[in-house]
């Protein structure tokens, strides 16, 4: 499930103001992501985000899952101290939980001891209402975790603003970052069924993380030449990923992405939304050459 939240914070520090707007209702003049890990103990940041603008920063923590080593409400109390003691400015927490629970966790805004409160927001998707997200490039790909009483109807309607984008490459990527995350709530043939399955299917994202290597049906003669446009397909696909998740990346690296087979290739895109830094990417590359 790591792969849904990466995905929320890769969106977060791709549309950062569209994240303040909705969460603290401000339009700032400037906006900073905070790329610091806050380490004393390690704690796993993969889809915590900092936001810092003139006079206060968000941290952001989406969560699909309530299972945690450290419990939700004393992380939130750790990172707040740790935030205040290196910045010294007003901070507003956020846990915006992705997946419908009834597990009180969900629903808990307060780390209490014996002597300390810290409070926290929570959002819960389910709950929140789909037109604050239809209008919104960097929050559309969260509108089918919204509440709804008809699933067809919320889907078509995000399928009618996916197709009002103007730019390609941005429609392509908006399109696919929402399918893969209705598909935390919906089944994949409903998913197919209504967000336009044209649109869906120029996604290379799609094609490699949400079809999962399921087949065309073009005649076997053709497949040779098929596997050579797929095999360049899923690399274009790894960079892109690369890129949105790590900026600019050294051609030392993007060579070694480059020699992987299609196989490969497909297993480093499902894997790249669980990597937290290149770090990790050289590993698991040192690991398929090994």
């Amino acid at each position: 499930m790591a792969e849904y939240d990466n995905l929320c914070k890769l969106l977060a520090e791709k549309y950062p103001r569209d994240f303040i707007r909705w969460l603290l209702n401000q339009e700032p003049r400037t906006i900073k992501i905070l790329k610091t890990e806050l380490s004393i103990e390690p704690i796993r940041a993969d889809s915590v985000t900092f936001l810092q603008i003139e006079n206060r920063i968000l941290h952001l923590e989406f969560q699909t899952t309530i299972q945690s080593q450290a419990p939700i409400s004393l992380r939130m109390l750790d990172y707040y101290v740790r935030l205040t003691r290196k910045y010294q400015v007003p901070i507003t927490q956020v846990v915006i939980f992705l997946q419908e629970t009834n597990d009180e966790i969900a629903f808990t805004t307060e780390y209490v001891s014996e002597v300390t409160t810290h409070r926290y927001r929570v959002i819960r998707m389910w709950e929140q209402d789909s037109a604050l997200f239809m209008n919104n490039l960097g929050l559309l790909p969260l509108a089918p975790l919204t509440r709804t009483n008809s699933a067809p109807a919320l889907l078509s309607q995000i399928a009618e603003e996916i197709a009002k984008i103007p730019d390609i490459e941005t429609r392509k990527n908006t399109a696919a970052y929402t399918e893969i995350l209705a598909g935390l709530k919906f089944e994949k043939d409903l998913i197919l069924q209504l967000l336009r399955e044209e649109t869906m299917q120029e996604s290379v994202i799609y094609q490699y993380i949400l079809q999962k290597g399921e087949q065309r049906g073009e005649q076997r003669g053709e497949q040779r030449g098929e596997q050579r446009g797929e095999q360049k397909e899923a690399l274009k696909f790894c960079l892109l990923l690369l890129e949105e998740r790590f900026g600019e990346i050294d051609s030392s690296i993007i060579e070694r992405v480059e020699l992987l087979n299609k196989e490969r290739l497909e297993a480093l895109g499902r894997a790249i939304l669980r990597f937290s830094s290149l770090s990790d990417l050289v590993t698991w590359l040192n690991q398929q050459e090994n």
